[in-house]
């Protein structure tokens, strides 16, 4: 008996929208690897930060970019960038990463250089026994997976949104990574025609929760 293609759930938003909290629950709820693609682009920063490298240095950024292996290690139910072997800690959520992450991100190359890489975490999920996974960014529904099987746009008011931040206990400039993001040339951010959007701000995680799982039951559900 042909096994089953693997599902992709595609979840796009802005900072602190809920996009990592959904994607959590739906992983669990529905065996699929959990792949946060924020958090790729944050462990380059990092990394780019570290080499002292800054988001106007186009050929330092290129050079850099040049000397960096991906690879992914699985935790649980959820896939972690490896860069030349090493998995990226704390420091992603610094607030020098939170000021850089988004201007690095606006960089063809960089986006270029993890497009295959984002797509080849549907394998890593296959080899590890998942139903498929669900992947969460800003372009995903977009650019990465425009035929995924289920995609979704959260959105919230951004006020609302720093004020989730801050009871994190971070410090985000979400408005100015909005514009940065929803402006840049390359796969801005923006809702893809044909994805569910779901306006997070005056719901509870587990409404939004429950909408989004309600339409990915249904997808499995259907012929």
């Amino acid at each position: 008996m042909t096994a089953p293609d693997p599902l992709i759930v595609a979840i796009d938003g802005g900072a602190a929208s809920g996009k990592s909290s959904t994607a959590q629950a739906l992983s669990e709820r529905f065996n699929l690897l959990h792949v946060d693609t924020g958090s790729f682009y944050r462990a380059i920063t990092a990394e780019l930060l570290r080499r002292g490298v800054r988001p106007g240095d186009l050929p330092a950024v290129r050079a850099a970019l040049a000397d960096l292996r991906y690879g992914t290690r699985v935790a649980g139910r959820r896939a972690a960038m490896e860069i030349n072997g090493r998995v990226a800690g704390a420091e992603i959520r610094s607030p020098e990463v939170n000021a850089a992450v988004s201007p690095f991100a606006a960089i063809p190359e960089v986006r270029q250089s993890l497009l295959a890489y984002q797509r080849g975490q549907v394998e890593v999920a296959r080899r590890h026994g998942f139903r498929g996974l669900v992947m969460e960014g800003r372009d995903i529904g977009s650019v990465i997976f425009p035929d995924a099987a289920c995609r979704f746009y959260l959105q919230a008011d951004p006020a609302e949104r720093v004020r989730r931040r801050q009871a994190q206990g971070e410090q985000d400039a979400v408005g100015e990574r909005d514009r940065i993001d929803s402006t840049r040339a390359t796969a801005p951010l923006r809702c893809a025609p044909g994805a569910v959007a779901i306006d997070s701000t005056h719901l509870t995680l587990a409404e939004v929760i429950a909408r989004a799982a309600a339409i990915v039951a249904a997808r499995l559900a259907g012929p």
